[in-house]
């Protein structure tokens, strides 16, 4: 039985006090690609760029102003072997397990070599190659289908 996992990247828009990490962020953005992991996936985490892998209901995160898109490609290499790292230790790269990536390849261009020759796991990236705007559109296209 496969186990589907959603990642879902932070945003620039945050809350202004520290909160559960799956409050957090308040783009609209944000919002349509948390509620389609919460829908569609068995489960979902977040890809924070200062934090690395947080659980959406792990303890409370103070607001921070750090984007992979401003990293240099050895800070998005460090992040990524972070990353891989926390997600063998959530049991997240298990045989069985399948990645849905909800992110830019800010997020994903460094993590994808690490996970795609894992036995057992796989994973997608539904908006891939689509721009903010066509990405929110989808999100919005795949909440209409749930209604």
């Amino acid at each position: 039985m496969t186990r589907e996992i959603g990642l879902v990247s932070c945003v620039k828009t945050k809350q202004d006090r520290a909160t559960k990490p799956r409050d957090l962020y308040t783009s609209q953005y944000y919002r349509k690609m948390r509620s389609y992991a919460e829908e569609e996936h068995d489960e979902w985490w977040i890809l924070s760029a200062k934090h690395g892998l947080l659980d959406p209901d792990g303890p409370p995160v103070e607001p921070y102003d750090e984007a992979l898109r401003e990293a240099s490609v050895a800070e998005k290499r460090d992040w990524a072997e972070r990353v891989y790292q926390e997600l063998e230790a959530a049991g997240l790269l298990e045989p069985g397990v399948h990645l849905v990536i909800h992110a830019g390849e800010d997020y994903y261009g460094h993590l994808i070599p690490k996970i795609r020759d894992l036995e057992g796991t796989s994973f997608e990236i539904p908006t891939k190659g689509l721009s903010i705007g066509e990405t929110v559109s989808w999100y919005t296209e795949q909440e209409d289908r749930q209604i």
